[in-house]
């Protein structure tokens, strides 16, 4: 904020030391911990010291973001660091009490996600099949990726992630490393088991340098994939479909999800394949499909 001071070096201490704490502790992605610690960051730049954070100054660091017109994805965000934060502190004996236990945020919104329809996921793959025809060690590969994506519904940090031993080809299981180093067995159908095979024993040969390791997939120069580069095969690809929508891999990830809702799996096997915490998280699906059974009713019902 303008007019604010930076942190002096105890503050900076404190903060490389929930730096750790986020990272060692709690297992957050680098991203999450990034975020947090820009939070506390600007929060103890408004305070002016860590023994005067209190709950009256974090309601106000909050009124202030807010009346900048901050989303409220964004302030539940920021109270949650906050949280987070205080609570350590006060675990840690730097805070007196813990101030953020009291706080309350504003819970995000949560759109509906983009979904597919099946016939969008079978001309996606077909396509992405009659690319691979040619044998090229991308095409076999972007095939395989699309395949497990839409099969296992997996994040794609979690599908770069993968290393060769992560499959059970027998069993048609993948292990997945997933949020917070939680470990799952996710599994998958026939199409995506021939095309793992495919790739693997006619793609992934030719692509193997010296850097690859145990990488399941692999970008063009040899190295583990990166989710930038699953990110743009997706969207690409979607963008051949008529009238299919933008999304990206977590758009095939909640159509998976969607899929078999709608094909009468239970919420639970869901949440355990898709790896949620929260049975809460799961049932945003269990939406989407109501809301597609609502439209699909006002469309085709005389008397909707």
């Amino acid at each position: 904020m303008t007019g604010i001071a930076d942190p002096d070096p105890s503050t900076t201490r404190v903060l490389d030391d929930f730096e750790c704490h986020l990272r060692s502790e709690r297992n957050m992605s680098a991203h999450t911990v990034r975020a947090y610690v820009t939070d506390v960051r600007d929060l103890l730049a408004r305070s002016g010291a860590l023994g005067d954070v209190t709950l009256a100054t974090l309601r106000s660091w909050l009124a202030d973001l807010q009346a900048q017109g901050r989303s409220r994805s964004t302030m539940a965000r920021k109270a949650a660091a906050a949280r987070t934060f205080t609570a350590w502190a006060a675990r840690r004996g730097l805070l007196d009490g813990d101030p953020g236990a009291l706080l309350g945020s504003p819970r995000p919104s949560r759109p509906l996600p983009g979904v597919l329809r099946p016939e969008h996921v079978r001309r996606l793959l077909d396509l992405a099949a009659l690319a691979a025809d040619d044998g090229s060690p991308t095409g076999l590969r972007d095939l395989a990726i699309l395949e497990l994506l839409y099969a296992t519904g997996i994040r794609v940090g979690e599908l770069t992630g993968l290393d060769v031993d992560d499959l059970d080809e027998e069993r048609r299981v993948v292990r997945v490393l997933g949020k917070g180093g939680k470990e799952r067995a996710v599994p998958y159908g026939v199409p995506a088991a021939k095309a793992l095979e495919a790739w693997l024993t006619r793609g992934r040969p030719d692509m193997v340098r010296e850097r690859s390791g145990p990488a399941l997939f692999l970008g063009v120069r040899g190295g583990r994939i990166d989710p930038r580069t699953v990110r743009r095969l997706v969207h690409a690809r979607l963008a051949e479909v008529p009238d299919a929508p933008d999304l990206g891999p977590h758009g095939l990830r909640h159509s998976a999800a969607t899929h078999l809702l709608d094909g009468g799996a239970d919420l639970r096997s869901v949440q355990e394949l898709l790896g949620h915490a929260s049975l809460g998280t799961t049932q945003i699906y269990t939406h989407v499909s109501a809301e597609r059974l609502a439209r699909a009713y006002r469309q085709a019902h005389p008397r909707a």
